[in-house]
């Protein structure tokens, strides 16, 4: 799916209405079957960016077009179906938690499905071998009738992954899909996103804290700062010195450390919280 962007502007659903605006002046053009990696520090403006490809929320300024359409313009139907074409695996998967991992995974399909075949593929999945052959790219295989909340953090996020193969999908939309996994499997789950999406010809946009594994699997890299495009760039080009220019304040975050919380914002003393380990 092509994707163009004119001078977007977008604020965060839940900004103060003096709050600068989450993305500003944006210009940026996608080609179908382009896979591309959006890197930058909290705050960049990433996950708004996702939103708005997604047609969750409506630009405040510019224009998006999606396959030369812009999607506000079309009629409530026409819209539904357009989202149809695209899929967004937030950073936390709403998965139920009592329902099995094979139903969250064919879930995927629901946009193409019919109320009918909807609610019967509640109690009655359709195709499980396509759910176990999702799951087996993201070495999820054994889990297929494991309930969701059985699951580990990492896990849960790999089975929200897994359901974009099943997706009737021409653009994926991926926001932070390796906070929970350890790097083996970041590494995995990275190599076969953006090797599937190349095989189907579908449109991959992804944000990452990981700025290695950005550079690494994708073949375009894109700096936001600020709400604003710093670079567009192979991901070859991205030095070292742009790299520093970008997190310039926020260099622990292109190191991958988390920063001490200061003792005075500390949250009050509470219950200990349950580590959760990525399996």
């Amino acid at each position: 799916m092509n994707i163009e962007l004119l001078g977007l502007e977008a604020r965060h659903p839940a900004a103060l209405p003096s709050a600068p605006a989450a993305l500003r002046g944006l210009n940026l053009r996608l080609t179908a079957g382009e896979q591309v990696a959006i890197i930058g520090p909290s705050g960049a403006g990433k996950t708004t960016l996702l939103q708005v490809l997604a047609c969750a929320q409506p630009p405040t300024q510019g224009t998006l077009q999606l396959a030369g359409v812009n999607p506000w313009t079309l009629s409530a139907r026409a819209l539904r179906r357009t989202r149809g074409q695209l899929f967004l695996a937030p950073q936390v998967p709403p998965l139920p938690p009592r329902q099995r991992v094979v139903t969250s995974v064919l879930a995927g399909r629901l946009p193409s499905m019919g109320l009918w075949s909807s609610l019967r593929s509640l109690f009655y999945p359709t195709d499980i071998p396509a759910a176990y052959e999702a799951l087996v790219h993201f070495d999820l295989g054994d889990k297929l009738f494991d309930r969701v909340d059985r699951l580990s953090g990492g896990e849960r996020q790999r089975v929200g992954l897994a359901r974009a193969l099943l997706a009737p999908a021409s653009l994926w939309l991926i926001d932070e899909p390796l906070s929970a996994l350890d790097p083996m499997r970041a590494r995995m789950a990275m190599s076969a996103l953006v090797n599937l999406a190349a095989e189907r010809q579908v449109t991959l946009v992804a944000t990452l804290h990981q700025v290695d594994m950005a550079l690494a699997h994708f073949p375009r890299t894109i700096g936001l700062r600020d709400g604003q495009l710093v670079f567009d760039l192979p991901s070859e080009q991205v030095s070292p010195e742009r790299l520093a220019h970008l997190y310039d304040q926020f260099e622990h975050e292109l190191r991958g450390e988390v920063l001490p919380v200061a003792l005075h914002d500390a949250a009050p003393v509470g219950p200990a919280p349950v580590v959760m380990h990525c399996r």
